[in-house]
């Protein structure tokens, strides 16, 4: 695979002029504050979305996966750009791998819940799980499915399931990166790693778990290896990201670890990745460019679904701006 920047420049352009109309942190007032939920989903026609103005929360999902799934398409069309594409789908794979494990623990019926976003079709996976055709599956993904599928089996516990496929979704997003040769990327996903390992060690700290129970939470790639966060405690949690993006939200993790609220902790660890995206600005062309959209393209529309659900039920939107991540645009 070649890694030659001037591969990118068309798409770089491309995405570069399409950043101008993305979600803004001004735009998303205006939404917050335009009366009505019908007006605000109509502001976001400008924004590149369908109107969504006669949705409800069903539809909204609908035509949100949607989009996210036809700029998957358009940008993977690029050959050099298609890894990239793919380690952004990775994700939605495992979504769904612990979507049918939950199903078969609740004996409930695991379509609604599945993601088109993966690499691999949701019926090809739903499939494969219950005839136990891993061959179906990419290596790494069928590995974790099958031991998920053991452990649950064994503990009748999902959430054993779930820690054992989030450790492979991040083994993947590691190899991924890695073979991409792109230090960008690479940070990227070491950013997100040590931001899920940090809310892990609060939510565990906060149940009064052991660090045994934490080691099982904790997933590959980080700057900060599992044994220091298993020995770090409530106290300790700041020490280990001192002068990192994520020292603000270590040490909002410190008072939430001991009880305090988890939505300003929890916002910071996500603001802290976005803060990382932003570096790819200093980048005229390259992967940068090509991984800071597709990761704003996620921010944003967890950013709408957040504004228009919010909407359409009714919270207030001080409530719903509290909950709101920073917007890379």
């Amino acid at each position: 695979m070649s890694t030659k920047r001037e591969a990118y420049l068309y798409l770089s352009a491309m995405l570069r002029a399409r950043e101008s109309a993305m979600l803004s942190r001004e735009k998303a007032e205006r939404l917050l504050d335009t009366p009505g939920f019908s007006d605000s989903a109509k502001l976001l026609v400008d924004c590149g979305y369908e109107d969504l103005s006669g949705a409800d929360a069903a539809g909204i999902d609908a035509a949100l996966s949607r989009r996210r799934e036809e700029v998957f398409h358009e940008i993977s069309r690029q050959s050099e750009a298609k890894p990239i594409v793919d380690l952004f789908r990775i994700k939605y794979d495992y979504h769904n791998a612990k979507a049918v494990l939950k199903a078969e623990a609740m004996a409930l019926d695991p379509t609604p819940m599945l993601s088109e976003s993966g690499r691999v079709d949701p019926e090809t996976l739903l499939n494969a799980y219950r005839e136990e055709r891993w061959r179906d599956l990419p290596e790494r993904l069928a590995k974790g499915l099958r031991e998920g599928k053991e452990i649950l089996a064994r503990s009748e516990n999902p959430q054993l399931s779930d820690f054992t496929l989030d450790r492979a979704c991040f083994e993947e997003l590691v190899r991924l990166s890695e073979e991409t040769g792109n230090a960008f990327l690479r940070g990227y996903v070491a950013i997100q790693a040590d931001s899920t390992n940090l809310k892990s060690a609060v939510r565990t700290l906060r149940m009064g778990k052991s660090a045994d129970f934490l080691r099982l939470a904790l997933v590959p790639g980080g700057r900060v290896d599992a044994e220091r966060f298993a020995a770090a405690g409530a106290e300790g949690l700041g020490a280990l990201f001192a002068g990192s993006r994520l020292a603000d939200a270590a040490a909002r993790g410190v008072e939430a670890a001991q009880g305090g609220a988890l939505t300003g902790f929890e916002r910071a660890c996500d603001n802290a990745v976005t803060d990382y995206l932003r570096g790819a600005k200093l980048k005229a062309y390259g992967a940068e460019p090509v991984v800071a959209y597709l990761a704003a393209l996620e921010n944003e529309i967890t950013a709408v679904r957040m504004i228009l659900t919010g909407k359409l039920a009714g919270i207030a939107p001080q409530t719903i701006r509290e909950r709101l991540r920073d917007l890379y645009a």
